[in-house]
């Protein structure tokens, strides 16, 4: 599959950029202003691919606003990207599955718990924010897998967590 996105930056000195991205078997071709680049990407949980470029580690949240253009956000800084070619990225995005059943909210690696942004018995929908882990100096947002009411909340702000642990639980 190929897509292509034009990038702008929330800081309007940057100019516009075009970015294509295909899969290939062995991961992802990433041509930057028809500059190809080797890019490792994987999607670590829904909206939410973590790219080694160059050595360097970056998450990548994607978010969708009202008026169809994507939110991209990596650490301090937020592009806003509109889709070139929507019937590649309307496939993709339509294909989504949320996931069923009860959840079990999981560090995905060892942390300290920043922030927790829902109680037990709140509401939340699926890709919304539930608690923020740090690590490695970089802050790390844990999103819901699917829409759902909170039954649990296992962690505490300041907490240290391990891999694998039990974050918290949406029913």
């Amino acid at each position: 599959m190929r897509y292509e996105v034009q990038l702008a930056s929330s800081n309007s000195q940057q100019r516009s950029r075009v970015i294509e991205l295909e899969r290939h078997a062995s991961g992802w071709r990433v041509t930057l202003d028809g500059r190809s680049l080797a890019v490792d990407a994987v999607e670590i949980s829904p909206d939410t691919i973590s790219i080694l470029l160059d050595g360097q580690c970056f998450e990548i949240s994607v978010t969708q606003s009202p008026d169809g253009k994507l939110k991209l956000q990596t650490g301090a800084h937020e592009f806003t990207a509109e889709v070139i070619d929507p019937r590649a990225w309307g496939g993709r995005r339509h294909g989504t599955v949320e996931a069923e059943g009860r959840q079990q909210i999981l560090a995905p690696m060892p942390g300290k718990i920043v922030r927790i942004l829902v109680r037990e018995g709140d509401p939340v929908e699926a890709g919304q924010g539930l608690l923020v882990v740090e690590a490695m100096k970089m802050q790390n947002e844990i999103r819901s897998p699917k829409s759902g009411i909170i039954e649990r909340v296992l962690a505490a702000e300041g907490q240290p967590v391990n891999a694998g642990e039990i974050l918290c639980i949406v029913a």
